[in-house]
């Protein structure tokens, strides 16, 4: 079976490829994901790009919690954040590639 077009077209798309994916990877840095732990008594966002954008904690939860567990819903919160963000850019990353796991493209 010969590919149409040669290998010079099938590295054209590859390009175009990575191209789109770059592209969609800036534009989802400005998507926001929150999550919360404790009730929501503490609620962290990120961004698309796996960066922390911010932090909200109920001043009541120090109060009834105490500070090594408000420290331990923070992180809980950034892990469920990231894991949002991780999730829906590989998603949005699979559209681009149908799928397909391309070694360097992704």
């Amino acid at each position: 079976m010969k590919f149409r077009g040669g290998m010079g077209e099938l590295m054209r798309q590859a390009s175009r490829m990575q191209r789109k994916i770059e592209k969609r990877r800036e534009e989802l840095k400005t998507e926001e994901f929150e999550a919360g732990a404790g009730n929501d008594k503490v609620k962290v966002t990120v961004n698309g790009g796996a960066e922390l954008v911010r932090v909200t904690i109920d001043p009541k939860a120090l109060e009834e919690e105490g500070m090594e567990m408000v420290q331990d819903l923070v992180v809980a919160a950034s892990n469920a954040a990231l894991a949002k963000a991780r999730e829906h850019v590989d998603a949005e990353l699979e559209k681009i590639t149908g799928g397909l796991k391309i070694p360097g493209l992704g």
